[in-house]
């Protein structure tokens, strides 16, 4: 399914749909802290009920399976759930898997404990999406939003893959991170209060494969551009990396989470 935001990439549609097995095979990568930080506050555990919005391919819900708590994951492509269903019956682990836009999400109010929403918020319709999540919260409910990228700047690696993306989808609007506080739209105040802000770097181990994967897998180039493009760069990359990078490396990120309660 094509999604369109003025603000992502000059308006350019994209498709996660597209790019579903690469980034069940790639985008797997958050370290074991990312998923700790979580449940060190007492989130997505045992004996509460946790939504996680945009889940792909079930990363968050089948890495934070072991904590205990019981799973929905919801997701706008209904490639990117085939695949999350797949990769957690693989594992064993018993999530329910919903086709479903944020602004569409149907359950009673304050069905759930948690509501998660790892790297995709800010695809969101703010002003429908809100106020719908508040609703589908208990009292004192959490809202949590996570967001892991790479550092550009400080990494050469992740420099060098970025303007690859560039030249041949010069509108991606994914390149140039730089650490930030979390954004919260202003909307949010009216139904939530800021109970936690915290930012962290991270290294993440990869591949020449994996990286490239990564990449692959990334908006700028698999849910994008055409099949021709998209060997095309795959191709360029892999030269790339064989000439700037080690088999094994490390990429510099930058974390952050902020939880949220429901007033």
């Amino acid at each position: 399914m094509d999604i369109y935001k003025k603000e992502i990439d000059g308006g350019k549609a994209f498709d996660w749909g597209r790019t579903s097995e690469d980034y069940a095979k790639y985008r797997d990568i958050y370290p074991p802290v990312f998923f700790e930080k979580v449940a060190e506050r007492g989130l997505c555990v045992k004996g509460q009920k946790v939504l996680d919005l945009g889940t792909g391919t079930g990363v968050l819900p089948r890495n934070m399976y072991r904590f205990g708590a019981e799973w929905t994951g919801s997701d706008i492509s209904a490639n990117q759930i085939s695949q999350a269903k797949i990769l957690a019956e693989r594992e064993g682990k018993r999530i329910d898997f919903i086709v479903s836009a944020a602004e569409d999400i149907d359950f009673p109010d304050g069905y759930f404990d948690v509501i998660t929403a790892c790297q995709c918020f800010f695809y969101f319709d703010y002003d429908v999406v809100v106020p719908k999540l508040a609703k589908l919260l208990k009292k004192g409910g959490k809202l949590v939003i996570l967001f892991m990228a790479w550092l550009p700047a400080e990494d050469k690696i992740a420099g060098e893959s970025e303007r690859l993306v560039l030249k041949y989808n010069p509108c991606w609007t994914g390149a140039g991170y730089v650490r930030k506080p979390m954004f919260i739209p202003s909307i949010a105040d009216r139904y939530f209060r800021t109970v936690t802000n915290e930012e962290y770097d991270l290294m993440v181990p990869f591949t020449r494969e994996s990286w490239n994967g990564r990449m692959k897998a990334c908006r700028g180039i698999g849910a994008s551009l055409s099949d021709e493009e998209i060997e095309a760069w795959e191709g360029e990359h892999m030269q790339m990396l064989e000439r700037i990078a080690p088999e094994e490396f490390e990429v510099l990120h930058f974390a952050s989470m902020a939880v949220l309660e429901k007033k």
